[in-house]
This record gives structure tokens, sequence and C-alpha cells, in this order.
């Protein structure tokens, strides 16, 4: 039976080292996630409302993205991080605790996106070279709808 990498045409080796990257993005995506439902529960202020929504759509979106790399890594014959001891490890994103002002909790969010799309976008050239497709479009469609993100969120930012 041939291994799912031949049944890709991906070369095994390219492969591993994309799985071993989406691994260190996977590890971040988890921390991003965890603030936001941190910040999603402790915000306080008169932007209550607003914030608590918007932290709960970031969360959401970022849970999905979880599972679709994780899943990614799987395709490509990797094991998914799953412990938030690899995740803290593999991570450049730290994680915040007591964090309450909304000002804090969105320029957090927007410099842990932005970390994302660096990583992002770091991987590409890697999945290029690779002729591996699937990564490309999974991480180009992440790029474009995230960079909206960043924009919307210096936009708010800028405003306080």
């Amino acid at each position: 039976m041939k291994t799912m990498n031949e049944l890709l045409g991906l070369k095994n080796e390219q492969s591993i080292n994309l799985s071993n990257q989406l691994n260190g993005l996977l590890a971040n995506y988890q921390l991003y996630y965890q603030n936001l439902r941190g910040f999603h529960w402790n915000v306080k202020g008169d932007k209550f409302f607003e914030l608590h929504t918007k932290f709960e759509e970031l969360y959401d979106d970022a849970v999905l993205k979880i599972d679709e790399i994780a899943e990614r890594i799987l395709t490509l014959g990797g094991t998914p991080l799953h412990t938030f001891n690899d995740y803290i490890e593999n991570s450049e994103i730290t994680q915040q605790k007591d964090v309450s002002n909304g000002v804090d909790c969105m320029q957090n969010t927007l410099e842990n996106l932005a970390t994302i799309v660096r990583l992002e976008k770091a991987i590409l050239p890697a999945a290029q070279d690779a002729e591996d497709e699937g990564t490309l479009t999974l991480l180009t469609d992440y790029i474009s709808q995230q960079e909206k993100v960043l924009w919307m969120l210096q936009s708010w930012l800028s405003r306080s």
C-alpha cells in the first residue's frame, strides 16, 4: 500500500518539514485561542459588550483553524502537538493572565494575530517548494482573511 505522501505526490522529507512547521503554527494558534478565551471572559469596561462579542467571534474562528491545521499535519504523515506543555514550548505567543482592560486585550490580540500571519507566510515557501497545494491553499486563505482582521483591529485601536 502506498503512503499518504506517495498518494499526494509529495516527498516524505518535505512533508516532515512542513508537518514540523505546521506544528509550530498549531502551538501558536492554541495560545492565541486560549488568550482570546481569557479576554472574552475577563474583559471589563464601557466596551464590554462589543469586545465580549468580538473575542468570541475570533476564538470561534481560531478553533476551526486549529482543527484544520492539525488535520493537515495528519494528512502529511505527522502527529499534531496536543499538550499544553508542547504548545507553550513551541509557541512565540505567550499566555496572558489577568488581562481585563479592553485596549490591552485588543493590543495583545493584534500582536498575536500578526505573529500568526508572519508564521503562516514563513511556511509558504516550503509548501511551494514541496508543491503542496493543500497547505498553500489553506494558508493563503487564512492570510487573506486575517490581514483584513489585522486592519480592523488596528483601526479599532487607533480610536482609543
